[in-house]
Parts: structure tokens; C-alpha cells; sequence
């Protein structure tokens, strides 16, 4: 993982990779995303991820070189694994301990980046809650919907996220199946993620985290890909990829692919527009969510 020092440089995952030719690959895919928002005096930190010590100390060494000749230094160079952690520059280990995760967080506050989880299966865990109660009022929320004018609902989910936004409450049981149910129709689902910004990112996040956790699989592929794009907008790109992940894998959801594209890519949440915009095409052209056979997808321990 290759986390930026400051807010100008995007974060970039990749897959350990363990041969001169993975490497390689995994630079061509990083280098010019990295490069375009590079700035005098650019920092960032590789954090190696692996039970593999030996690689790690091959693709660290290897990787901060690269970075250098794209005017990026390298600041920080940690190698870790579930139990243990070393930092190259200090030459210190030490074991995964409650107050090292507490530096780690104090380390990552002033770069506005979220606290890394614990691993990646507790964030994934984290996006799957009691399913139950909504699923109990959906066919009542879908008969509603059909006797409902589609402007009248577009402009009811337009206001209860405004509610949202404004008050930070849970919605109850009946109105998350209706907006569950709402989204589902692309113009209306359009209508809320057009209302994602920077500045009211973490809110979508609170919303769609919750909706993601409490949504049955058959209303679960809009909720998690609308968390998947505020993730990413709020600088969380490990939790925007568990998002699209919690898209069902027999839904085609272009969208959810679209979110993994923008986060493989390293696309900078500033790009957000230009997003936007592609997202208008992305659900008659943005491919299947899902596992790729790309040696650069992100690391599954992140």
C-alpha cells in the first residue's frame, strides 16, 4: 500500500508482487496515476503487507527507488504481518499491539486519511448487519412504490437524505426499505450520489454503511456501490473496495465496477466531476464487479 504524506497524492493498493515481471506491471499500472498529481516535495509511505519478510525487503527497496525517479520520496517504509511490525528507517520491530495501532492512527490524522482496520475481514464483517427487519417490508415498499409518481419518490429520497444529512439518525426499519426500494431506479440513485462532495462525503458514508449492513441481497447492490463511491470521495479506499464487494456476485452492477476502476486507478477524489460524468455512461459500459485476473488489483490484506 503506498499512502500519501499529504493530501495531493492518491492512495495506491496493489497485490504483493513477487517477480521481476509483477513488479514491473504493478509500476506501469501505479506510476503514471502517482506521477500526474506528484508536486515538489510529494511524500509518501509503503506499508508491505505480507507474511513473505524476504519479498517485502525486495519490493520496498525496489519501489521507493521507483518513486524516486517520478519526484516522489519515500518517508516512511513499513513491513508488516497479523502479529508483527518493522520499520526499515528506524530499524525497529516490534509486535502488533493495541498502542501500536494507536500510532499508526495518531500517524495517519494529520494526513486526513482514515484509521486502517484491523484486517480486512473485520472491515468486511463490518459491512454485514441484521438483514431481517427491512427484508420484512420490502413487498410493502415495492406495492408503495408502484402507486407512487416516480417524481413524487425521487423528490421524497432527495429529502430524507437531506434529513440525513441534517439530523445523522438511523432511519427506521420502513424508511430504509422505501429508499432501499427507491434506489434501485437509476435516475432516482443518480439523484444521490449527483449530492456526494467532498465536504459531505463521510455523511453518504454513515448512510450507505448503515443501509449496506441492513439491505437483503436483493436491494444490497445500489447501497453498496453508492458506500463504495463515498468511501473512495472520503480517502477510504480499502472500505470503498469491501463496499463493491458486497455486491451480490450474481448482479451485474456496472456501477460497483465503476468504483473499482476509480480506486485501481488511483484516481485522485478531487476528479470527482469528471467521475460524474463518466458514471452517466457507466451503466451500459462499466464492467462486472468482481475478481480480476490482474496482478495489480488490490492487496486482499488491506
Amino acid at each position: 500500500m503506498f499512502v500519501p504524506m499529504s493530501a495531493d497524492l492518491p492512495i495506491a493498493r496493489i497485490d504483493l508482487p513477487t517477480t521481476p515481471r509483477d513488479r514491473d506491471a504493478a509500476w506501469e499500472a501505479i506510476r503514471s496515476p502517482l506521477g500526474r498529481y506528484a508536486r515538489p516535495g510529494a511524500s509518501m509511505g509503503i506499508v508491505c503487507v505480507t507474511a513473505n519478510r524476504e519479498e517485502a525487503d525486495r519490493v520496498v527497496q525496489d519501489f521507493a527507488a521507483r518513486l524516486d525517479t517520478i519526484g516522489i520520496d519515500t518517508a516512511l517504509m513499513v513491513w508488516a504481518n497479523d502479529s508483527e511490525w518493522h520499520d526499515y528507517y528506524l530499524g525497529e520491530s516490534g509486535y502488533q499491539t493495541e498502542a501500536a495501532r494507536e500510532y499508526v492512527a495518531a500517524e495517519m490524522a494529520p494526513t486526513g486519511r482514515p484509521r486502517p482496520a484491523a484486517s480486512r475481514a473485520s472491515l468486511a464483517s463490518s459491512l454485514v448487519g441484521d438483514r431481517e427487519p427491512v427484508a420484512e417490508l420490502l413487498s410493502e415498499a415495492r406495492e408503495a412504490a408502484e402507486t407512487t409518481p416516480p417524481r413524487a419518490e425521487a423528490k421524497w429520497a432527495v429529502g430524507r437524505l437531506r434529513q440525513f444529512h441534517a439530523d445523522g439518525r438511523p432511519l427506521s426499519d420502513r424508511d430504509a426499505a422505501r429508499l432501499l426500494v427507491a434506489v434501485e431506479t437509476i435516475p432516482i440513485r443518480d439523484r444521490l450520489w449527483d449530492d456526494m462532495t467532498t465536504d459531505n462525503a463521510d455523511s453518504h458514508v454513515a448512510l450507505w454503511t448503515d443501509l449496506t449492513r441492513r439491505a437483503p441481497d436483493e436491494v444490497r447492490s445500489a447501497p453498496a456501490s453508492l458506500l463504495g463511491l463515498a468511501s473512495w470521495l472520503s480517502g477510504d479506499g480499502a472500505k470503498a473496495l469491501c463496499a463493491v464487494e458486497q455486491v451480490p456476485r450474481d448482479s451485474r452492477y456496472p456501477l460497483a465496477g465503476l468504483v473499482a476502476a476509480v480506486v485501481e486507478s488511483a484516481m485522485h477524489p478531487r476528479e470527482w466531476e469528471s467521475v460524474k460524468r463518466i458514471g452517466q455512461d457507466a451503466d451500459f459500459a462499466a464492467p462486472q464487479a468482481g475478481p480480476r485476473n490482474n496482478p495489480v488489483r488490490p492487496a486482499p490484506a488491506l
